[in-house]
């Protein structure tokens, strides 16, 4: 049966408040960015010409119209984004270090976004995707939990593909060890993961990417294609016996690395979508990283994240180049 959309993703949408120079007294200007994660994946596969929507939930008031409209600007089909009449729009501050690297301020306690339920979840919708993605942001409290868990179960019953990303946000925890328990839920569902190498220490004990990797493996496998992010360093995949690693374009420019990891991972999906999971040669692998890394770099010569995705041109042209 033909599907309704190609990748359908579940979770936070919210405003990333970034740095943007100062005021003539000095202080600090904040631009007010569309982000959250899995929206970011969504908005890059809409660059490169797949049929995307989201579910989730923002705050009746002007973020969430700010967002709607950013999200549906990319392209990404909105008809199943709630709004909540009491609960604002969660909001992010990032503050940007010189490389690039970045730290989160979150204002949601309540935020919009952690109010998503099971009864507002589009059935239809998740019983139609070729992929199904998601990450924790969608698990740190309980009511938005059961309302991932089922969407996970139900697009997986009807034969989508489960992408995880764990995006590991320590302040957003009450309990890192309730953090380590559904990420690992998390592991245990999905075909296709991609990982950070924070989060990949953080799940195995183990900084060494080969034997944090054959851990998960040995642990979970369901997992048929396991990406490691490792910043500037580059990014590894791990498909059956095979490992590849692909160092990361250090062409300077950085302003930012928001959204970096979404763009790789929707990149990622890109290439499973096109040419499915099975019989994944080395020379696809390298490939398929090469992209990806490419994507990401160019989206951290920009600000924010769902309106900073490179066209699919722009990344062959830089690949071309280098």
């Amino acid at each position: 049966m033909e599907k309704q959309f190609d990748v359908l993703a579940l979770g936070e949408l919210l405003i990333d408040f970034t740095e943007n120079g100062l005021s003539g007294q000095g202080n600090p200007l904040l631009e007010a960015n569309p982000g959250g994660a899995p929206c970011n994946v969504l908005a890059m596969l809409q660059k490169l010409g797949w049929h995307s929507a989201f579910v989730g939930k923002v705050g009746k008031d002007m973020f969430g119209r700010q967002l709607r409209a950013a999200a549906e600007e990319a392209g990404i089909c909105m008809d199943y984004l709630v709004e909540d009449p009491r609960v604002h729009t969660t909001l992010a501050f990032v503050k940007t270090f010189p490389n690039g690297d970045r730290d989160f301020s979150f204002y949601r306690d309540p935020g919009a976004d952690m109010m998503l339920r099971e009864d507002e979840l589009p059935l239809e919708a998740l019983k139609s995707c070729r992929i199904f993605h998601f990450g924790t942001l969608s698990m740190t409290h309980e009511e938005v939990r059961f309302a991932t868990k089922k969407a996970v179960g139900l697009a997986k019953k009807s034969g989508a593909l489960i992408s995880f990303d764990p995006n590991l946000r320590p302040p957003l925890w009450f309990d890192l060890e309730e953090a380590r328990e559904q990420i690992a839920w998390g592991l245990s569902r999905c075909d296709i993961l991609k990982i950070a190498d924070n989060e990949l220490e953080f799940m195995t004990g183990e900084t060494d990417f080969d034997r944090g990797a054959a851990l998960l493996k040995a642990q979970y496998p369901n997992i048929r294609l396991l990406n490691v992010t490792a910043g500037a360093e580059g990014s590894y995949c791990y498909s059956g016996e095979k490992k590849v690693f692909v160092p990361s374009f250090r062409l300077g420019g950085t302003i930012e690395t928001t959204g970096a990891g979404d763009t790789f991972c929707a990149c990622v999906l890109s290439n499973v979508l096109e040419q499915g999971l099975e019989d994944m040669s080395e020379k696809r692998l390298k490939a398929m990283l090469r992209f990806a890394n490419a994507a990401a770099y160019l989206v951290t010569t920009r600000k924010g994240a769902i309106r900073s995705m490179p066209e699919r041109e722009e990344v062959e042209l830089l690949l071309s180049e280098h």
